[in-house]
């Protein structure tokens, strides 16, 4: 049964860069069709996919978040990564990654707990 364990820095100051990992176990993040999506929650809102990359390392993007989200992948380490520039007090959330069949719109199967983001001076 494969696990997604979120990671993450906790505490980051407006007009930096976030870095989030999410580490997989039971299973490759190579394995042919699965995609792997970073979403997150903002106290008192829904979830809000930003992003995924798939097994072959196509990404795609929310279009809200414009250029400031990058997701990049470690096979060696069969982890997964997040980068968000410029964050702002906006940005504190529960963090996600999880795992479907594709990114925005399909179901996803697998979720790791989630790490909280909280953007702060």
């Amino acid at each position: 049964q494969v696990q997604l364990q979120e990671s993450g820095p906790g505490l980051v100051k407006p007009s930096q860069t976030l870095s989030l990992t999410c580490t997989v176990s039971g299973g490759s993040i190579k394995t042919r069709n699965y995609w792997w999506s970073c979403s997150r929650q903002a106290p008192g809102k829904g979830l809000e996919w930003m992003g995924a990359i798939a097994y072959s390392g196509t990404t795609e993007y929310s279009p809200s978040l414009k250029s400031s989200a990058a997701i990049s992948r470690d096979t060696s380490k069969n982890q997964v990564t997040l980068q968000l520039n410029s964050v702002t007090p906006e940005d504190t959330a529960v963090y996600y990654c999880t795992r479907g069949m594709g990114g925005s719109g399909y179901q996803q199967d697998s979720w790791g707990q989630g790490t909280q983001v909280t953007v702060s001076s």
